[in-house]
């Protein structure tokens, strides 16, 4: 079963509106850019960066829903097993050493 585009998030008390993940992202990044410019400075790498500042919450955030389920995890995130084990390897090197999968 493919993931959908939508998610309707839980309201907070200032808003009943429904926002897609794409559009969080979206209003995110260009917070981004106008905090850089504002500051003076050229946005490089913005791809890299994203990739690498959403990754891994985006994995720890799945082994939490599938109560650190490596195979389950790795399958809802569309990776193959290997691939899921090498990240979580190079993630928890770099984000808290005592915390394994």
């Amino acid at each position: 079963m493919a993931a959908t585009m939508h998610y309707k998030l839980k309201p907070d008390e200032s808003s009943a509106e429904t926002f897609p993940l794409r559009e969080v992202v979206r209003k995110r990044v260009q917070q981004f850019y106008k905090s850089i410019s504002q500051e003076g400075l050229r946005p490089e790498d913005v791809y890299q960066l994203i990739m690498e500042e959403t990754e891994w919450p985006m994995i720890e955030a799945t082994m939490e829903f599938t109560g650190h389920n490596q195979s389950r995890s790795a399958r809802i995130l569309g990776l193959n097993r290997g691939t899921f084990r090498k990240k979580l390897e190079q993630y928890s090197a770099l984000h808290d050493p005592k915390e394994k999968y």
